[in-house]
Order: C-alpha cells, then sequence, then structure tokens
C-alpha cells in the first residue's frame, strides 16, 4: 500500500500513476462515479477508462458484482451499499454525504464480525499500529493525529500516560447547502466538528490488562466528544465485560485489523460535550495536540475561498495514511504485524 509521503505528492492524478489492481479499480470507479451504482455501471467504467484489463476474465461483470459482495462482506469500511427495488447499489462511505440521507433512507448492508482470540506472539511495536489506525479514520473521514508523550513538558513522568491521549481525530459535519452551513456556525461553531481520542494496545488478554487500559482511556479522553479504547487482540472471555465497561463509561472498543478498512467499531462510543479547560492544559503541555488544535482553528475561521487550502494544510499535518491496497500487506510484514487477524 502506498502511504502518503511528506512531499504530499498523492494529490491529484498523480495518485494513480501505477498499475492497479482489480480491487483498487473499483474504488476509483466509485470514487469518480460518487452517486449510487451497481456492478454493471462499474465495470463499464472501469473498461472506459481503462482502470484494469479483463483479458483474463471471460465475465467481467460476474467478476465486479462478486468482488463488490466481497467488500461488504468482509465489513471493509470505505464501501457500502443498500437494497432498492431487489437489487444492491454501492458507493463510497466517504460520499455519503454528497449523495444525500433521501436516497440513503434504507438500511445499510453490513457485517459485523466476533472478537477473536489473542496471538500467542506479538512482537511489533504498538506505535506501528498507529498508521492502521490512521488508514481506518481516513476512510471514515476522520482526520487524526498522533499525541507523542516523550515531547510533553515532564514528558518523562509515567503519570502522564493518564493524561495523554495516544491519537487524537476530528470529524467535520457536512452540510450540502450554503444556507445550512451558515445556520449552523450562526448557532454554534462547535456542533460542526466533533474531537475524539484514541487509546492503542496491541493486545489485551486479562480482566486486570482491560480494566487499565479501560480507565487509561477513561482518563485521557475526558476533554474529548468521544473516546475509544483501541486494540489488535481480545481475549474472547473478555467480551461481556468490555460491553459492561462500555455501558457504563461510554468508552467506545474498536477491534483493529491488519487489513484497516476490516477493523471494526464494536461498541460505539457515547457522546461528551468538551472539556476546554482539559483541551487548554493539554494545549500547554504537548506541541503535538497544540498544533493539532491550532489546525483544526485555522479550518474552522478560514474565509470559504480559502477553505480548500485549510483543509489540505490539515491533511498534511496528520498521520500519514495508505493510499490503496498494494503494500499494506508489505508494511504488516516489515512491521511484524500478524497479517490474519
Amino acid at each position: 500500500m502506498i502511504c502518503r509521503t511528506n512531499s504530499h505528492t498523492n494529490a491529484g492524478s498523480s495518485r494513480y500513476n501505477y498499475t492497479m489492481t482489480i480491487k483498487e479499480a473499483i474504488l476509483r470507479s466509485l470514487e469518480d462515479i460518487v452517486n449510487l451504482t451497481n456492478y454493471n455501471e462499474v465495470t463499464n467504467h472501469i473498461i472506459t477508462k481503462n482502470y484494469y484489463d479483463f483479458k483474463e476474465a471471460k465475465t467481467p461483470n460476474a467478476t465486479i458484482s462478486a468482488l463488490l459482495g466481497d467488500f461488504i462482506r468482509l465489513g471493509d469500511s470505505r464501501v457500502k451499499r443498500i437494497k432498492k427495488t431487489g437489487a444492491y447499489w454501492y458507493y463510497l462511505t466517504k460520499n455519503e454525504d454528497n449523495i444525500g440521507l433521501e436516497t440513503l433512507n434504507e438500511d445499510i448492508v453490513s457485517v459485523e464480525k466476533p472478537i477473536k482470540k489473542t496471538k500467542n506472539t506479538l512482537s511489533y511495536n504498538e506505535r506501528d499500529l498507529h498508521k492502521l489506525l490512521s488508514s481506518y479514520l481516513k476512510s471514515t473521514s476522520v482526520y487524526s493525529k498522533t499525541i507523542f508523550h516523550e515531547e510533553s513538558k515532564n514528558g518523562i513522568d509515567s503519570n502522564q500516560i493518564w493524561t495523554h491521549p495516544d491519537m487524537v481525530g476530528i470529524k467535520f459535519l457536512k452540510l450540502q447547502t450554503k444556507e445550512s452551513q451558515n445556520f449552523v456556525n450562526a448557532i454554534n461553531r462547535v456542533d460542526t466538528f466533533k474531537l475524539s481520542s484514541y487509546e492503542l494496545k496491541k493486545e489485551i488478554n486479562s480482566d486486570s490488562e482491560l480494566k487499565k487500559a479501560f480507565f487509561q482511556a477513561v482518563s485521557n479522553s475526558s476533554w474529548a466528544n468521544y473516546g475509544y479504547l483501541v486494540a489488535f487482540e481480545f481475549s474472547d472471555n473478555l467480551t461481556d465485560e468490555i460491553e459492561r465497561l462500555n455501558q457504563a463509561f461510554g468508552i467506545g472498543v474498536i477491534k483493529l485489523n491488519a487489513n484497516p478498512y476490516l477493523s471494526k467499531v464494536l461498541f460505539q462510543a457515547k457522546y461528551r460535550d468538551l472539556d476546554f479547560k482539559t483541551i487548554d492544559k493539554l494545549c500547554n503541555m504537548n506541541p503535538n495536540f497544540k498544533n493539532f488544535i491550532v489546525q483544526i482553528e485555522k479550518l474552522m475561521t478560514a474565509n470559504e475561498k480559502y477553505s480548500i487550502g485549510a483543509e489540505k494544510e490539515l491533511d498534511e499535518f496528520c498521520d500519514f495514511y495508505f493510499m490503496n491496497d498494494t503494500d499494506f500487506e508489505k508494511y504488516c510484514t516489515e512491521k511484524n504485524i500478524p497479517i490474519d487477524s
């Protein structure tokens, strides 16, 4: 999977200056089409744009239909579908706001996976998971940033693990009309975005590990609208306790996958109002957090004609994420992250 680089040369058509796999051709076509579409339209678009050579496939339409179904069956966060008039219609998750709520008024088909058993040996570093999480979050329209604890004032103080989140994220409310945007801004700009906090762990195998990680997430997310505990591995016997803690304290739980787009929100986080005093404290303590808030403020206050540039600046400031499916297995192999998870 090709990762975003410091030079940010992925913008525009340069993002696709390589030979696409068939799955990447499907994703690119869904991005081009924007609206609801079916497998026949996707197939024709791929052929018209010459995104993929079907010379080995005798029935390209059937191949595309099966692969679109795989995106849903595997729970890939980038693709959704609805059923209308007896047929399935597909779209990119990030285009949901552009399609319109009146179009998506039927049930969205999705598949949830159970919590799996932990691996015996996980030799990678916890921070190697950050790129997986940032890629998953980006597919759900969340901008995320790692908060490096060691860069804080008194960074060697172990007590600060209960103050700093591992990562922070922001998702903006995207309204379709200028009138509704101006109306929301006039009432309360805080309503136009939601801030999240993420506590990452490699594995959680025991009740004591779960409680420690959970209450660390509670402490570290007190400032945010949503708080999440994220782990690559959860032990099967913890499911009931995870659900109990989620209901009691409102911390969401995400099961991270080596293929980031197959990551799952096992339990949703509960909404809370922002705690600006704690936000101020974190800005004073940590330059990563402070600069994240600065970038958000730039975008929120940018003149309309400069908003695209401000959004691009925020994207470049945030964590790197994978741009396609080509190299994530290579990344996981290099980092010793188990792929069959």
